[in-house]
């Protein structure tokens, strides 16, 4: 039992060992791994279950198993190694060996996919370049950059006034995505009348606000049904591709390259898709980033 009164305890063997028990769900096997002995395995698996105050493992005579608790903490214990890993890295660090790190933020996978040619060409400007990106939702990264945990931020302009710079890379149309072979891939361009069938919408807080506001749009028009909600962007191009239905994205130059079929939609405003900043902060690796982000897409 935990007996700090809210405060709980653990080191990096003990991590070390419940992950490697969890995936091997055999302790001789575990304790090899960590090269360690198989008591002192269960000893550190005992002590992080009394820490912890919850049993992670169910152990019988012939058989491990992970119970609720164990499966929930392995994500926790991976990024408690991973954060502790890390420090003890840049702490040991020499002066002369700091990598030239610039750290990124964006919403989903069609921002992440930007990135990839602007990175490479990155790298070949920094030997000892050392990114870090970063993915959350919409309101939660916006805040990461007000704190400088990031320096620059791809994003969809925000309506609202922010209290960042901001530089735009491309408009970009709102599209209809849907299977090659939904009734509405048979038109090259889409007025909202045109819509019919299973929309999946995207929620509020994982969007562009011109994204919830054409999906209110479509709702007020009447002539959809059965809507499905989705978490973020990632699950409405899984559930688009599976023909589940159709959704409405801007399309972010040509960085989709997946099987579903991209329509224009009529009467609509283009979307600036751009980088948020605070250029008093910003150092040099950033400055060449967004110079080379604005090459990109002035092609």
């Amino acid at each position: 039992m935990n007996k700090h009164k809210g405060a709980f305890f653990v080191n990096t063997v003990q991590l070390e060992c419940f992950l490697a028990v969890a995936q091997y769900l055999n302790f001789s096997k575990a304790a090899e791994s960590v090269s360690i002995t198989q008591p002192a395995v269960s000893h550190q698996i005992g002590s992080l279950e009394d820490e912890l105050g919850v049993k992670l493992f169910v152990r019988t005579s012939k058989s491990v198993s992970l119970t609720r608790e164990g499966i929930m903490f392995i994500s926790d214990a991976e990024q408690i190694l991973k954060i502790a890993g890390s420090a003890k890295f840049r702490l040991s660090e020499k002066p002369e060996d700091e990598p030239v790190r610039i750290s990124i933020g964006c919403h989903n996978q069609a921002e992440l996919n930007v990135l990839t040619p602007a990175l490479r060409e990155m790298s070949r400007l920094y030997d000892d370049l050392l990114p870090s990106i970063h993915i959350l939702p919409f309101k939660s990264i916006d805040n990461q950059l007000k704190d400088q945990k990031i320096q620059l931020l791809l994003s969809f302009k925000s309506p609202h006034k922010q209290p960042f710079d901001y530089t735009e890379l491309c408009r970009c149309p709102l599209m209809c995505l849907c299977t090659k072979d939904h009734p509405l891939a048979a038109a090259e361009s889409l007025d909202i009348e045109d819509f019919s069938g299973r929309p999946l919408f995207i929620e509020r807080h994982t969007c562009p606000e011109e994204v919830f506001s054409f999906q209110h749009k479509l709702l007020a028009q009447g002539n959809v049904e059965k809507i499905t909600f989705c978490g973020d962007y990632e699950s409405a191009i899984t559930m688009a591709e599976a023909g589940i239905g159709f959704f409405v994205y801007p399309m972010i130059g040509e960085t989709y390259r997946g099987p579903l079929k991209c329509i224009p939609i009529n009467g609509v405003r283009e979307v600036s898709f751009g980088v948020y900043y605070l250029k008093s902060q910003l150092e040099k690796q950033a400055k060449d980033m967004i110079r080379i982000l604005k090459k990109i897409y002035a092609k």
